[in-house]
């Protein structure tokens, strides 16, 4: 009777509304895909913006306009993905509908909870179309358009501010620049006849105009060469320009009467002119503050090569323009320019700081605040400079100077003493092209100093949608390349490296280029970082990062849904904040949480429909609610205890990395070969009672990166029938425990490039040297008892081997002709070895050797007779050897 009851009154009170219900539905799909292409139309909008914000045009108001476009951006974003969630909590719930009456029942108890949702989403996108409609009017005011990449050039520069400080700087104030300028002054005056191409890089800022001044202004460069010419390039030139400006400079050196009707020739004939000119002279040019890529290719053939040691100088931020200029030209050298030490840092800040009072000399209650300012600048001469110049106008009170360095972020935006600094690396940002901005600004995200993998860091950048698809190639290796022009162009650091020295490990940004992501975060509404003793509240942006106390998250209500991004950084959440997370946080795309150690709560994230990326550290197993995540692709999580995967684990097709340091498949052990997009699987441990799931692995097919536990005895076979499959294998790192593993049966895979076994082998793998791509081979506490260089020497492609505590012999021997294209060897903690025998002709390509903890004072390394050093070495490290062996090594 209740049912029946149910019934009627649906019949009669409800009916009606689900027609509505149908009618508004299709109402609503046709109005998104409306927006979703305004959305591209204001995306080329924002990109017309930006290039026009890179050339100062705007004015305060078309900037003020900008942002509330990129405000109503947000806006659809975000109506969109509300929708998407209302769609899949409406296919789950169907998914679950009893049959008879309960199917009417419940879907009239489905339309009771989401129609009030589906009105606010029908009101929203009628407002958007609105502003849309303004949009569109007033970009039309303003004379914007589509923007075209590469295009984002200052189009009126041809000077940068501050470049006159640093040609014309007094040699008083220069420190730290001796030891460059001699090895600049004797690659130019010493060496080979060709004309060769001289490069120096480093970011804006680091003192490259200077350094070249010094070293162009030397009497000996003075002295050797007929013909100087000082260029100034910048990221606007003229070719022509250029051409005359040489000209001028040349024939007024050479006392000669410049030709007539210079100023009307076209490119071929002052091209002529110019090589005319200096066909019998040798000449030195200095290109200073060269940006384009193309610059070499577009001069080159107007500087003749006299074969009479002429040289040309440049300076530039990218080094990309540096490796242009080899393709081309076989003669180049270039010396990346490094930041000045604290030591040498110290120097310059007290010549500035104290350049009116204390003769030059730093005060004692001065010392450790001047430490903690200079410290700041990274080695940056611009910025101590600048900060330097700044504080000697002010009091010389240690109070007056903390409050100062507090506040630099504030004084580098508002004091004109200092804006030049973030307007001169500033134009590093905007000659970005348009994809790679928000890659970089993304460092941001991350505390001052901190240190980042290429990894982490490249998943999420993919989560945000940062990494644009081409043609052939995955995701993550466009975003490798993406990360390598960064830094290519001295905007990111190589902040530390694996310690055979070769290796990035981590990444970071300097301390005043983070100053200036984070005044750009507030321009762009691009993200929020609140850091210790930030009281600041949540501001309307797409991304929040807190190394704070849990507080910040509880304010700010009507922000939390625009977050797309929560990186926390600080261990001080408590269960409220989780809950916030789990309720309110349901449009993140990236929550990294790996700094913060969730180990005492369940792993309950909740319904994060968008969630692409997450990454957690926690002892918890089991993690709950997986299946929601219907969007993820990269899931790391670490801690001590081994993680359980739970079964539904394998609905998330579009899984593409796996990552933890201790991960079980058992309860997967029928259904790992639903994850079809699974690249990367690091790492799993397996014993031989989990044959099921080594054999379950072989269905990934389209796996690249594999790190396999073993702790079984006869798994052998299955193990390598399985990674036989796996023709996309580019890196693998096996483990055994307690055991010898025995695996001779793995066929040379084509993508096969990096190799790891880490425990005891009973013989050397006979198909190890087959690997016809493998460049890098690591072998770790392999108890060898023969010499593995024998089968490893005559490998194609092996670039790099390192041989830690695996071989128990007491020799090595490098024979001649091996090791063709080895250019990195480490060796460690080969406790046993009394020599190493090199032959005439091996390692000839070996460009850096590490030897570390060989303690062993008999050790002595034996060179064929009239060979004391292996040519092409550039990096030794050595520690914790014995002295006789570097005393041996060193004569």
């Amino acid at each position: 009777m209740a049912a029946e009851m149910a019934v009627s009154f649906a019949i009669d009170h409800l009916l009606p509304l689900l027609t509505e219900e149908v009618t508004m539905l299709r109402g609503i799909h046709k109005e998104l895909a409306y927006i979703k292409d305004e959305l591209e139309s204001i995306q080329a909008f924002l990109k017309d913006a930006d290039r026009r914000a890179a050339t100062d045009e705007e004015s305060e108001g078309v900037k003020t306009w900008v942002k509330q476009v990129r405000d109503v951006a947000f806006r659809i974003e975000d109506i969109i993905d509300d929708y998407m969630i209302h769609v899949g909590q409406q296919q789950q719930q169907q998914q679950l509908q009893q049959p008879g009456c309960a199917i009417l029942i419940c879907k009239i108890t489905n339309l009771i909870k989401t129609l009030k949702s589906r009105h606010q989403i029908a009101s929203e996108i009628q407002e958007i179309k609105s502003c849309v409609r303004e949009i569109k009017d007033r970009s039309d005011r303003y004379g914007f358009q589509r923007q075209q990449e590469g295009s984002s050039s200052r189009e009126n520069d041809k000077w940068l501010p501050g470049r006159e400080a640093a040609i014309y700087i007094e040699e008083a104030q220069v420190v730290g620049f001796e030891a460059p300028r001699d090895k600049l002054i004797n690659w130019l005056v010493e060496g080979r006849a060709e004309r060769t191409v001289v490069s120096v890089v480093a970011m804006g800022g680091q003192g490259k105009t200077t350094l070249a001044k010094k070293v162009f202004d030397n009497r000996k460069v003075i002295d050797h060469f007929d013909c100087h010419a000082w260029i100034t390039v910048s990221q606007s030139y003229s070719i022509e320009g250029m051409l005359r400006d040489m000209l001028q400079k040349f024939y007024k050196e050479t006392k000669k009467t410049l030709p007539d009707g210079i100023s009307t020739m076209d490119r071929m004939s002052l091209i002529d002119e110019l090589r005319n000119c200096l066909q019998q002279n040798r000449y030195v040019i200095v290109f200073d503050d060269v940006w384009n890529v193309r610059f070499w290719d577009e001069i080159q053939f107007s500087l003749v090569d006299n074969k009479n040691g002429s040289r040309i100088l440049m300076t530039t931020r990218n080094m990309d323009v540096a490796v242009s200029c080899r393709i081309s030209s076989p003669f180049v050298e270039v010396h990346e320019l490094q930041p000045l030490t604290l030591d040498q840092s110290l120097v310059l800040f007290y010549k500035k700081a104290f350049q009116f009072d204390f003769d030059g000399h730093c005060p004692e209650d001065l010392i450790d605040i001047s430490r903690v300012i200079v410290k700041k600048c990274n080695g940056l001469p611009l910025a101590i400079v600048a900060i330097g110049g700044v504080l000697s106008g002010r009091k010389k009170n240690a109070l007056e100077w903390e409050k100062f360095c507090q506040n630099l972020s504030a004084e580098l935006e508002k004091n004109l003493h200092l804006d030049h600094i973030t307007k001169i690396l500033g134009f590093s940002y905007d000659d970005l092209p348009y994809h790679l901005k928000p890659c970089f600004l993304y460092f941001g995200m991350y505390p001052e100093d901190y240190e980042v993998c290429s990894r982490r860091l490249i998943m999420q950048w993919i989560a945000e949608g940062f990494v644009k698809v081409e043609r052939g190639r995955i995701l993550e290796k466009v975003g490798k390349q993406y990360l390598r022009e960064l830094v290519h162009r001295s905007l990111v650091l190589v902040s530390s490296r694996y310690h055979n020295g070769v290796k990035v490990k981590y990444y970071r940004v300097h301390d005043v280029l983070r100053e200036m992501i984070l005044t750009k975060f507030k321009d762009l509404s691009f993200g929020q970082f609140i850091g210790e003793g930030d009281e600041s509240m949540p501001v309307s942006s797409r991304r929040l990062s807190l190394a704070t106390n849990s507080e910040i998250l509880m304010r700010g209500d009507k922000m939390s849904s625009q977050f797309r991004s929560l990186h926390i950084f600080t261990r001080n959440l408590d269960e409220d904040i989780l809950c916030r997370i789990r309720q309110d946080y349901t449009l993140l795309k990236v929550l990294d949480a790996e700094d913060f150690n969730w180990y005492s709560v369940p792993i309950n994230i909740g319904n994060l429909v968008h969630l692409k990326y997450l990454s957690l550290r926690s002892d918890y197993s089991y993690l709950m609610s997986i299946s929601k995540f219907q969007n993820l692709e990269t899931l790391n999580i670490w801690g001590v205890n081994l993680h359980l995967m739970p079964k539904e684990l394998s609905k998330l097709q579009r899984l593409r990395h796996l990552v933890g340091n201790r991960i079980s498949l058992t309860q997967l052990k029928d259904d790992i070969g639903g994850l079809i997009s699974l690249q990367t699987l690091e790492r799993v441990e397996v014993d031989d009672n989990e044959i099921k799931i080594i054999r379950e692995l072989g269905k990934l097919k389209q796996l690249r990166v594999c790190g396999l536990a073993i702790k079984g005895k006869h798994v052998e076979s299955t193990l390598c029938s399985s990674l036989n499959e796996m023709q996309h294998l580019e890196k693998l790192s096996l483990y055994t425990i307690g055991k010898d593993l025995d695996l001779n049966f793995i066929s040379p895979l084509p993508m096969f490039q990096k190799l790891l076994l880490k425990g005891w082998l009973h013989v050397f793998p006979e198909w190890v040297p087959h690997l016809p791509n493998l460049v890098k081979l690591t072998l770790k506490e392999s108890r060898l008892m023969d010499d593995p260089l024998k089968s490893l020497q005559n490998m194609p492609k092996l670039s790099s081997l390192t041989l830690y505590d695996c071989y128990k012999g007491q020799s090595l021997h490098f024979e001649g002709g091996g090791f063709q294209k080895l250019e990195e060897l480490h060796l460690e903690g080969l406790y046993n070895l009394k020599s190493i025998l090199i032959d005439k002709g091996a390692l000839p390509s070996l460009k850096k050797l590490s030897v570390w903890n060989m303690p062993n004072r008999k050790l002595k390394i034996l060179l064929p007779p009239g060979i004391h050093r292996l040519e092409t070495i550039v990096v030794v490290n050595i520690e914790n050897a014995s002295f006789e062996f570097l005393r041996e090594e060193l004569s």
